[in-house]
């Protein structure tokens, strides 16, 4: 049966997954690279750049298991881009270049819809104004019997968990206090009732988060 899983999402000491003050130059706002700093040595993400080497150890074997298994992602607009309101720039196609990391359909919530955009790899994006339920009711179609990635920001995963509809997640808490921007744990009392969760830590200083539904 296809999952819904969380992976590779950091946060601060604080519970912040972003900062304040996001730009098309500074993604996460004021945290900047901060939250990211353990992925960023890790061989799969040196991988994803056309580099070769990379750390091998206990980050780099959960920083691995995003890909595995993923038939498609729903991520929040925040995620896709800057802007909000409507639609200003269209030749805005996310962070990545041509040639998105993610391989499968990519379904982004908004409340404006826009056309699909059709990116190298095999990434297309498609720009939905629906529930979270809708959106992974499309999400599953499109991955067919693979699994369903949440990618993020911050809201759009506090609402799924709200809801119910995450079976996995790993959480990356990062060694930095971040003092404003976006909390994720708000809202989610007793989120250790629905989850078997495990701790790992990393030389690098982060702990590793899993939380596997019961």
């Amino acid at each position: 049966m296809s999952r819904v899983r969380v992976h590779n999402f950091a946060i601060s000491l604080d519970g912040f997954g972003t900062g304040e003050g996001q730009s098309q130059e500074q993604p996460f706002g004021h945290a900047g690279e901060r939250l990211h700093e353990w992925f960023f040595k890790t061989r799969t993400f040196r991988s994803m750049q056309g580099k070769p080497d990379g750390g091998n150890g206990v980050d780099e074997k959960f920083a691995s298991s995003w890909e595995r298994g993923i038939g498609a992602e729903i991520m929040g607009r925040n995620k896709f881009g800057w802007q909000r309101g409507p639609w200003k720039d269209y030749e805005w196609n996310g962070w990545w270049g041509p040639n998105p990391p993610f391989h499968t359909p990519v379904f982004v919530l908004t409340h404006h819809p826009r056309p699909s955009v059709e990116m190298e790899g095999g990434t297309t994006f498609h720009f939905l104004d629906a529930s979270p339920e809708e959106a992974l009711r499309r999400a599953k179609e499109a991955a067919g019997g693979l699994d369903v990635r949440l990618g993020g920001g911050v809201s759009l995963i506090r609402e799924f968990l709200a809801r119910d509809l995450v079976d996995d997640m790993h959480v990356v808490v990062a060694p930095i206090l971040l003092g404003r921007g976006e909390r994720l744990w708000d809202g989610q009392e007793g989120l250790e009732e629905r989850f078997r969760i495990e701790s790992t830590s990393s030389p690098s200083g982060v702990t590793h988060l899993t939380f596997t539904r019961k």
